[in-house]
């Protein structure tokens, strides 16, 4: 391993040609040098307003060029913010790329994100998000789609010394390297976290110290060499082809210019400066085949000439581009992919079924028609998950498909992802919903955000056994539902009984989309009804009625239907409609307006705490929209503002079920 030594004196690169061919080594040329220009282009037209912000990668091309000519053009690459010359050398018209970085019509994310962020599977590149470290775990996901197919393919992600400080950076790794994923993990080291110098990031003296932890090997790399960068890269590369294992490259190397413009330098000493400005990775490069008879300086001026010509063909088809028009309906509309349409049971033939059951079959059904779909969870293969749901799916489907994980939720999260993009479906299993946190921003941002952005579905189904009322206390009862609530591009499911449990199962392991799916625990075993043998689908957005009335609306999901029921009883003389939401996201607004006409007195009961609860929406929804057919104020019943207690006492009084017969009598007799 070598390691760059630092001298005050003039410190050429040792670029060793080997066998390399004259042809090749020109090629690496325009490859390092487009980038380049490109860069001192950018920088021009950022002064001059023509483009709002810029991310400089001057100093770092020789990685992002070395890396992307290593591999073929059908392996996915997940570069960051520095890595124009993977873009480049994947050959994206130029005016494409200039039209993303004004936000034109015609750029990768139709103007809705900037620079880098996207991906193309055109040319095998996903983008980050500016949230380090998720496009790591993604990486996982693509790469473990290859091993699967036995393609013989690989993926490489980058990630930065400062986001290698991220929880994301250990969880990705440590997958890998218990999966054997074939995945090249490239740490551009360049000092700096922005302007966190490596002293206040980490302890340790190299990242090659990192691999051995995990059980992966690990190398370090002269990150100005364009030279020792693609051989080390080839020569991995050409090894997990065969035998498939995760690779850790440290790649040292420096940025010459800000995070971005605006945050300019001062915080780099002169001295390091001027050591890395000798070592410049595109001057030493060309002064290199100048020495050794490859390059002469008619022909670098044919380059450059030929490479400025492209720019500015690329900038001009750019300038003529459109800025985007807003268009409302279009803007939503794509935040999700297409789905299909419900399927009906072919015949009549039912059973009785528990709730529990009713989630297994649905994951059998769906086992069988979709044979790329993966479920990953913790615990979930032999042990069949801590409520038994997937417990004899290990043996009919093998660990291929039905996966334990580690104890890693972002970085599994984020191979949903990453399955997706390769075509593959995931269903994911937390073991309980308030475990999800662990990977909050892959949902969040990654897979919410995804077809947005840039058009790719996230084929995710997300299990979230849910719920209080079975002792469990504050870290394993919570009604965390609200939480996703509030974001676009998410699909959340919350079925009441067995014959929905296994319907919208089926529905959203279909739908190509990314799905929250909550599961009251307490159902799981205490509630059964007569649902189809067949495969069916239930349509996603549609509520149901639970029980018709005349009287009084109580509008629910999950487990509140089940408390409505029961407290009718004590109201024989009310006829009382119950409407099961069943789809929180969306919901059911014309199923909401029906229900409020017909009594005009309407209760919105859920299990979530009060405050920001779903029922706080649909109440003001009601009374923007249907205020005129109210008789009553819109009454709300929910759980105390406060976390889910462990007692028995104390958690009948946390949930709302002590306090729905008051709320009933209140609205009757208003």
């Amino acid at each position: 391993m070598k390691t760059v030594q630092k001298t005050s004196a003039y410190n050429q690169i040792d670029f060793t040609k080997g066998n390399l061919s004259k042809d090749f080594l020109l090629e690496l040329y325009k490859s390092i040098l487009k980038p380049r220009m490109i860069e001192e282009k950018m920088l021009l037209l950022l002064r001059q307003g023509k483009i709002s912000k810029w991310f400089a990668g001057m100093g770092q091309e020789a990685i992002a060029v070395g890396a992307a000519n290593a591999l073929k053009e059908d392996e996915f690459i997940l570069p960051m913010h520095r890595n124009l010359g993977v873009f480049t050398t994947r050959k994206i018209p130029l005016e494409r790329l200039f039209a993303q970085f004004q936000g034109k019509v015609t750029g990768f994310t139709k103007g809705r994100d900037r620079s880098f962020h996207f991906g193309t599977t055109d040319y095998n590149i996903v983008g980050m998000i500016s949230h380090l470290g998720p496009q790591l775990g993604v990486a996982d996901g693509i790469a473990l789609a290859e091993k699967m197919d036995k393609s013989g393919k690989l993926c490489l992600v980058f990630c930065g010394d400062g986001g290698a400080s991220e929880g994301d950076f250990h969880e990705a790794l440590n997958v890998a390297a218990v999966w054997q994923l074939p995945v090249i993990f490239i740490i551009e080291n360049n000092g700096y976290g922005l302007s966190t110098p490596s002293s206040q990031q980490f302890k340790f003296n190299s990242f090659t110290d990192k691999g051995p932890g995990y059980g992966i090997d690990a190398e370090q790399v002269d990150g100005n060499n364009i030279l020792e960068v693609y051989r080390c890269i080839d020569k991995w590369a050409k090894s997990i082809r065969k035998n498939p294992k995760p690779i850790l490259i440290e790649a040292i190397t420096f940025r010459m210019r800000g995070h971005e413009e605006a945050s300019g330098t001062r915080y780099v000493p002169d001295e390091l400066m001027n050591y890395w400005e000798q070592r410049d990775p595109v001057k030493n490069y060309q002064r290199f085949l100048m020495s050794s008879d490859v390059l002469t300086a008619k022909l670098e001026e044919k380059i450059r000439k030929e490479i400025s010509a492209e720019i500015d063909a690329g900038l001009e088809t750019a300038y003529t581009e459109e800025l985007p028009t807003a268009d409302s309906e279009r803007e939503l509309a794509d935040l999700f992919a297409r789905s299909s349409k419900p399927i009906s049971p072919s015949s009549n033939n039912s059973s009785e079924v528990r709730f529990v059951d009713a989630i297994s079959k649905a994951l059998d059904e769906s086992m069988e028609k979709y044979p790329e779909l993966v479920l990953m969870g913790q615990d979930i293969a032999d042990y069949g998950g801590v409520f038994k749901v997937t417990e004899w799916l290990l043996a009919k489907y093998g660990p291929e498909r039905v996966r334990n994980t580690p104890l890693c939720e972002s970085a599994i999260l984020g191979m949903g992802l990453g399955l997706s993009i390769r075509g593959k479906k995931s269903m994911i299993e937390m073991q309980f919903a308030d475990f999800v946190t662990c990977g909050f921003n892959q949902i969040v941002n990654n897979l919410a955000k995804v077809h947005y952005r840039w058009g790719q579905n996230a084929d995710v189904v997300i299990r979230m056994p849910t719920g209080a009322g079975v002792g469990a206390g504050p870290f394993h009862s919570q009604s965390n539902e609200a939480w996703f609530f509030h974001v676009p591009g998410l699909k959340i499911l919350y079925p009441s009984n067995s014959t929905d449990a296994k319907g919208l199962l089926n529905a959203a392991i279909a739908d190509p989309n990314p799905v929250m799916f909550f599961e009251h625990k307490f159902l799981y075993r205490s509630h059964t009804s007569e649902i189809p043998d067949e495969y069916y689908t239930t349509e996603i957005g549609k509520a149901a009625l639970a029980r018709e009335g005349e009287d009084l609306s109580i509008i629910t999901y999950g487990m509140g239907v089940h408390w409505a029921i029961e407290s009718i009883k004590s109201f024989p003389n009310l006829n009382i409609e119950v409407l099961d939401l069943r789809s929180l996201l969306p919901w059911d607004q014309e199923a909401v307006k029906a229900t409020t006409e017909k009594t005009g007195k309407v209760l919105i009961l859920h299990e979530d705490t009060l405050t920001g609860g779903i029922g706080a929406e649909i109440s003001a929804w009601i009374s923007e929209h249907c205020f005129q057919s109210l008789d009553a104020p819109v009454v709300r019943v929910a759980s105390l503002d406060s976390p889910v207690p462990f007692s028995p006492g104390l958690e009948a009084d946390f949930l709302p079920g002590i306090r729905l017969d008051e709320k009933i009598k209140f609205l009757a007799e208003f």
